[in-house]
């Protein structure tokens, strides 16, 4: 069949030329099996078979060949490639075995059992995990989860009887590191520890799950004395990743053997690249915009589920999750009344009944249509599933790879899209698929070092045991200067042996793996006083601040009141037919210069900044065609961020020298600086909220024009730095995307910005391509770090500015 052909289905009204950029064929790929490991238990060997595997994957093989030889190991294959199996099959064999050594002296001691503990990202995961390892039916095998779900009154048994114990980062964090006491006969007998879906721990949540693994290693290594075994096995389960063994190692700080060549058969899948039409409508400084991916992607979704495709539709938001769902609804509710009803959304913040009733409906058919956050990204085994939408960039090349595979997991053909966003990353991707599938999948990108994340995990490890000078290495150079200034501050103490938690404070406390500061909000229902969920702090200045529209299972509500002090938000059902967008201004103050390169006249910067940003207005914007009703002004309190940035430094003898006059400089600069920032996911693992920017004729710190992009985190994410040590490469793509966008003066696909608090004025599109051409005119083909040197504080004078959307207090 012509490639073309199956996107008739998927289009609704088949493929149009202006829309199908292009089409890509995943080839199908055949099963390469092996005999299963002579050390495998016959018991275990027949449960797999009475599920109808009778033959492992090659890969499946090797990775639990690795893990059983005690070395840990990442598996880094793709979707539905039978990655549970590979790291099953050692943690089972060893309870197994164990617990048949029991039964067969049941009056013995026995201090060499075996229990595993299993990690996931998200809660849905782990329970899909326990359903797949009770189906093997091996009655030594007691699996339970261990999470905020779990009953008070059985949390106890849990920890004294169960011997594969599925939790997720926050549990071990907050629940069984700070009471491992309680645990220990657990870590004395921990032989295994599964991380799934480790592609996912990347920025500031990365950063603390690495700082979590190392603190679980020194407890396991208190609890494993001189003489017994030598501490657990990690085992990872990844999507595909550029050097998978480096990243995962990064993670728990030990060497790591990487098992990536995918050996188990799938389908084919046909890749549409989709770009929605240009409307009639006329945005800021009168650009033509497109139809959004979000009302894009609902009527493809609609269209699918009235052919009875079964499909899910991935957005990066909960709010566009929540409003594709409700646009599919209404247009299913045209065609056949029956059918919105199997239509929902997915996402975190949902309450747990809702959670376990929405992922039943999904796995018995129920639903036909779903649109999800990443949340169903990872690896919940769904079968049958025929299509995958997904509505703008999902931030990394393994993120789109993870998701279109979850179509045709079953071995079957599957049909895929990637509906671009008005943005200049999208629109160049959607015209450029070979930067997607013609270069080797990103790195995952964190930071454990980061003081605002390494501190707080100092104090939890002290407070768990006093922390001894031979420990300082498990958690990094930078270190010992943090246990320092813990201890001017009061929360350690010093003394011969280490240091000592003695703050009357809960060390756990001070870190919230997820959030970036502020903890958990309340969002309630002001008719009933019904709880419908939670946001982070952070978000609440951009997503919850009064007269936002908040949506919760397609339902929309107004918010009437953000308190702050309470940590609550109260909203009012409503049926609007817009949404709404945030809109701040940003200054940047440099506090010091780490890196410096040197490409001729111009000085490229890493190191610390200061940010401060406040929230001024909000946009409402008509939900199909985007059109801006109109704005209101806000009045917010601004909020600093000590974060990492990467700048460009040019004098104006080499933008003049180029053909620009000064008046130029403020569009040319805002311009370049908008598109820059839309880019860098490209060359970083980030999102385009992670990041803001920030750009001046005059900057204060360098009395010249200068560009910045930091990272919206406190302490940073390594997304800047990233952007620092690849910035030839991000600029070279950053100014072909400005170049090849047909409008005339600039748009939301090239240099304007949604989030921009100066309405996108300036904007110099013809003369930004000329300054990054001025910027890479003597750009080297590596960054090599010159001598770092301190800037000299002063307060930015920033002219125009782009903000991600959490930022934090310090």
């Amino acid at each position: 069949m012509n490639p073309h052909e199956s996107l008739i289905p998927l289009l609704g009204r088949g493929p149009d030329p202006e829309q199908l950029r292009h089409v890509r064929t995943i080839p199908a790929r055949q099963a390469v099996n092996a005999p299963w490991p002579d050390w495998s238990h016959p018991d275990l060997v027949a449960a797999y078979g009475s599920l109808g595997i009778h033959e492992p994957y090659l890969h499946q093989v090797r990775a639990a060949e690795l893990a059983h030889a005690g070395e840990h190991v990442v598996i880094a294959t793709g979707t539905a490639s039978g990655k549970s199996l590979a790291y099953q099959l050692p943690a089972l064999d060893a309870i197994h075995r164990s617990e048949l050594r029991v039964l067969a002296d049941p009056g013995k001691i026995h201090d060499d059992g075996a229990v595993t503990l299993y990690l996931s990202p998200t809660k849905a995961l782990a329970a899909d995990q326990l359903a797949a390892i009770r189906s093997l039916k091996l009655p030594t095998v007691r699996a339970e989860t261990y999470d905020g779900d779990t009953d008070p009154a059985s949390r106890r048994w849990i920890r004294d009887h169960a011997n594969f114990i599925l939790a997720n980062p926050d549990m071990l964090h907050f629940g069984i590191l700070p009471n491992h006491a309680w645990w220990a006969r657990f870590f004395r007998r921990l032989r295994y520890v599964i991380v799934d879906e480790a592609h996912s721990y990347r920025g500031v949540f990365g950063s603390h799950v690495a700082n979590l693994m190392r603190r679980l290693r020194r407890i396991c290594a208190y609890y494993s004395p001189s003489g017994s075994h030598p501490g657990p096995v990690f085992i990872a389960a990844s999507a595909t990743a550029s050097e998978p063994g480096k990243s995962f190692g990064r993670l728990i700080g030990a060497p790591v053997r990487a098992v990536s060549e995918d050996s188990s058969p799938h389908g084919s899948t046909t890749v549409a690249f989709w770009e929605p039409a240009l409307t009639e409508l006329r945005g800021e400084n009168g650009a033509k915009e497109r139809r959004t991916a979000v009302a894009e992607t609902a009527d493809l979704l609609a269209n699918l589920v009235s052919s009875r495709t079964r499909t899910i539709a991935f957005i990066k938001s909960r709010r566009g999750a929540e409003t594709i769902a409700s646009i599919a609804k209404r247009l299913l509710d045209e065609v056949d009344p029956s059918l919105p009803q199997r239509v929902a959304a997915y996402r975190s913040g949902y309450l747990p009944e809702e959670r376990r009733a929405l992922e039943k409906s999904l796995r018995s058919g129920e639903l036909l249509g779903v649109s999800s956050t990443s949340a169903l990204e990872l690896g919940i085994d769904i079968s049958g599933l025929d299509a995958v939408l997904v509505a703008g960039w999902p931030g990394t090349r393994a993120s789109l790879f993870q998701q279109i595979g979850r179509a045709g997991r079953a071995g079957q053909d599957a049909i895929a899209a990637f509906v671009a966003s008005d943005d200049p990353l999208d629109t160049y991707l959607v015209n450029h698929p070979e930067a997607i599938f013609d270069v080797s999948v990103e790195a995952t990108v964190f930071d454990p070092s980061n003081p605002y994340v390494l501190g707080p995990h100092l104090c939890a490890a002290a407070a768990e045991l006093p922390l001894g000078f031979a420990e300082l290495e498990l958690f990094g150079a930078t270190s010992e200067r943090l246990l320092d200034r813990l201890v001017a501050q009061g929360y350690l103490r010093k003394r011969p042996a280490g240091w000592f938690w003695t703050h009357p404070q809960s060390a756990a406390a001070m870190v919230n793996l997820r959030a970036d500061g502020g903890g958990p909000v309340s969002i309630v229902d002001a008719d009933t006083g019904s709880l419908l969920g939670t946001m982070d702090s952070p978000q609440t200045h951009y997503q919850a601040h009064t007269g936002a529209i908040y949506v919760h299972q397609g339902d929309s509500y107004v918010v009437e009141d953000l308190n702050e002090d309470d940590h609550c938000v109260v909203v009012r059902r409503a049926n609007p037919d817009y949404y709404t967008t945030a809109r701040d201004v940003t200054q940047i103050e440099v506090l010091e210069t780490e890196r410096t390169t040197q490409w001729g006249d111009v000085a490229v910067h890493f190191g610390d900044v200061k940010v401060t940003t406040q929230v001024v207005s909000f946009q409402r914007k008509a939900l199909i065609s985007n059109e801006i009703l109109g704005e209101e002004p806000l009045q917010l309190g601004a909020r600093d961020l000590f974060t990492k940035a990467v700048w460009f430094v040019m004098d104006n003898r080499s933008l003049t020298g180029a053909g620009l006059i000064e008046a130029q400089f403020p569009g040319a600069l805002h311009a370049a600086e908008h598109a820059a920032i839309g880019l860098l996911p490209l060359v970083a693992s980030s999102d385009r909220w992670d990041i803001g920017g920030v750009s001046t004729a005059i900057h204060a710190d360098t009395g010249v024009p200068t560009i910045f992009v930091y990272d919206g985190h406190p302490g940073g994410a390594g997304f800047a730095e990233r952007g620092y040590d690849k910035a030839r490469l991000w600029l070279t793509a950053t100014r072909d995307a400005i170049q090849a966008c047909e409008c005339e003066s600039g748009c939301p696909s090239c240099v304007q910005s949604p989030k921009c608090g100066n309405k996108n004025n300036p904007l110099d599109k013809d003369a930004a391509v000329t300054l990054i051409d001025v910027l890479l005119h003597d750009a080297g083909e590596q960054m090599n770090p010159a001598r770092p040197d301190t800037a000299s504080a002063g307060t930015a004078a920033g002219t125009s500015a782009e903000n991600p959307v959490q930022p934090l207090r310090a």
